[in-house]
């Protein structure tokens, strides 16, 4: 079993502790899964060294207004998180696009964030959305990014799929593909990391939105709605996002330009 971090980090809580009890997988406390690393969102390598960060944070004030003193966190792969694969736990939060494949064999939360898809390049490369299909493109297995790069924007040689994130920015940075279509908000993160290597070019509409993962047919799955939603409407999505998302990308990505497929 996955080692797991077991307390609320530097995270500032919000709202009513217990306001919404849950019964979680695990007696005791709210068990989380994500793909790391994610910077922004989950600030720290392994579980052990979590702080803070978005997702991380936003699990913290579920976990408090679920009345649970505890957030253990899961490092899972991305393909078995996506498939249905993992068990025993209460909700992941990895920036999952909600797409109707993935529905059939786990459940989505109400949607907390808008997901558009990013170019991610070195600062010294000139791509532009004119040229962008004839460049060498790299995607990571499973997402939404590698379902675009195939399907929509059908580059003019053969896409290049990884099956881990950590290969394919390594395979950036070393000239052997030259542009990465992944979130635009992973993609800034990334970006904002690479001391000035790297930079997002330009993105593309999706209108996909980022969703919790629940197991399929969750008892909870209301109940983490509800707490969700609150957690939107009293403004505590909002100052996540300005506290860590901002910080981590150093930029706004809505002044990125949008590109036409």
């Amino acid at each position: 079993m996955p080692s797991s971090a077991q307390t609320y980090g530097s995270c500032a809580i919000t709202g009513k502790k217990g306001s919404m009890p849950l019964k979680p997988a695990i007696p005791g406390q709210l068990t989380v899964e994500v793909s790391l690393p994610a910077p922004g969102w989950w600030n720290g390598d392994t579980p052990e060294s979590m702080k803070d960060g978005y997702e991380y944070c936003m699990a913290a004030n579920i976990a408090w207004r679920a009345g649970l003193d505890k957030v253990a966190v899961r490092n899972v792969s991305w393909d078995a998180l996506i498939a249905g694969q993992t068990k025993d736990y209460d909700l992941a939060l990895s920036e999952a696009s909600i797409t109707p494949e993935r529905a059939k064999v786990v459940d989505f939360s109400t949607p907390y964030f808008d997901s558009d898809i990013g170019a991610l390049v070195k600062s010294s490369n000139q791509v532009t959305a004119s040229n962008i299909r004839t460049m060498r493109i790299g995607v990571h297995q499973g997402t939404t990014g590698a379902d675009f790069a195939s399907n929509v924007l059908k580059p003019s040689q053969p896409v290049k799929v990884f099956p881990d994130t950590s290969g394919m920015f390594t395979a950036l940075a070393a000239n052997q593909i030259d542009v990465v279509l992944t979130d635009t908000a992973y993609s800034l993160g990334q970006a904002a990391n690479s001391h000035g290597t790297m930079k997002v070019v330009g993105q593309y509409t999706t209108g996909e939105k980022y969703g919790a993962i629940y197991p399929k047919g969750s008892a909870n799955a209301a109940d983490l709605n509800h707490i969700i939603k609150a957690m939107a409407d009293d403004g505590t999505l909002k100052m996540l996002t300005q506290k860590y998302l901002a910080a981590a990308w150093g930029q706004d990505p809505t002044q990125i330009p949008y590109f036409k497929p």
